[in-house]
């Protein structure tokens, strides 16, 4: 018996409905989530000593410049009103302007923030496209000398400190083999003679959309290390997740049904087991995205990648709050969006997960 076709197209409907009514769930969570975050840093960065209105008008001010910058910055009042008049900025886009750099937040986020993009995207495609496979092949040759090596380098993975690889990365494969630079994120004379035309901000996109082939192999030629150093972390942790996930799915009785019944190891691993093993690695995968730009601070410091982490630490080397701010909630707001592409994938992975908002 055939399912009338309007049934088809009401189910189609209401499961549709249903996502987007999850969706704008989710948004509005994120919102309350971005202003308790703004909450905590606004009101945490406002009692560490130090004098904001002093750095913002420079060595030795004299009392009537920083009486005129308290007032000009509207520290003068309350901070309860201080912050309700940043909320209210803050919704407009404005993020305010550093006391440092005395330029708007939201450009200087906006100089910075493809690198820092670039660098954690290329870093978790390496993490990715290494550590699944790595982990399948390790799930199926189980007890196997593939199987203890994989793990070993897992474990090493984790425990080894990521400082300490970038470091010896450099001197290794700079400093003792000459393979890659040093620091840096293109030549600066490739840089000069072959501006990269401005599209989305990440070097190698833009100079593959625009043809440049010398910008790009600098710019991949730079990103090597670093990508290398913040990608070991996470490798290791894919890795292990796919692993264990391939070897909980191979112990289904489905199957082993399907063995039994002659599928071949090709398909049976690839069409059925991969799939159901790709869950809970695609939260690990989402999860890793996020601690990478926590731990890329660390990475663009050894390697000297102009990116947000070096901002941010000077940022909070010199107290300017309103660019400590702009940084957390960007990396607040991109972790958001993480989470909810994670669950969303999730849908499109396995369908008979049930989509998000229906019961029953």
């Amino acid at each position: 018996m055939t399912r009338p076709e309007g049934g088809g197209r009401a189910a189609a409907h209401y499961v549709k409905e249903a996502m987007k009514n999850y969706v704008v769930k989710r948004l509005a969570f994120a919102l309350l989530v971005l202003a308790g975050v703004s909450v905590i840093i606004f009101f945490v960065s406002r009692v560490i000593p130090g004098s904001p209105a002093a750095m913002w008008v420079g060595a030795k001010p004299t009392q009537e410049q920083l009486d005129a910058a308290i007032k000009e910055l509207g520290f003068d009042k309350p901070l309860v009103v201080q912050y309700l008049s940043y909320l209210k900025n803050l919704f407009k886009g404005d993020l305010g302007v550093s006391l440092r750099t005395h330029r708007k937040v939201s450009e200087e986020l906006s100089r910075r923030w493809a690198a820092t993009f670039e660098l954690v995207t290329v870093s978790i495609l390496i993490a990715m496209f290494v550590g699944l496979p790595v982990g399948i092949l390790s799930a199926t040759h189980k007890d196997k000398p593939l199987d203890h090596v994989s793990r070993a380098l897992s474990i090493s993975g984790v425990a080894v400190p990521i400082f300490w690889l970038g470091m010896t990365l450099q001197i290794l494969l700079h400093g003792g083999l000459g393979w890659f630079p040093l620091q840096g994120r293109i030549d600066s004379q490739v840089l000069i003679d072959h501006p990269v035309a401005t599209i989305t901000g990440f070097y190698l996109f833009d100079s593959v959309v625009t043809g440049n082939w010398p910008a790009f192999f600098s710019a991949i030629n730079h990103l090597v290390l670093p990508a290398m150093t913040l990608a070991s972390a996470s490798l290791a942790v894919v890795t292990r997740m796919s692993r264990s996930s391939m070897l909980e799915v191979l112990r289904e009785d489905y199957i082993q049904t399907s063995l039994a019944y002659g599928v071949s190891n090709r398909d049976l691993l690839y069409k059925y087991a991969l799939k159901n093993a790709m869950i809970p690695t695609v939260t690990v995968v989402g999860l890793s995205y996020g601690m990478m730009l926590g731990g890329s601070f660390l990475v663009e410091s050894i390697f000297d990648w102009p990116g947000l982490g070096r901002y941010t630490t000077l940022s909070i080397q010199t107290n300017d709050f309103p660019a400590i701010m702009g940084v957390t909630i960007l990396y607040a707001l991109t972790y958001i969006l993480l989470n909810l592409m994670v669950d969303l994938i999730y849908y499109l992975i396995d369908p008979r997960i049930k989509t998000p908002g229906i019961s029953g």
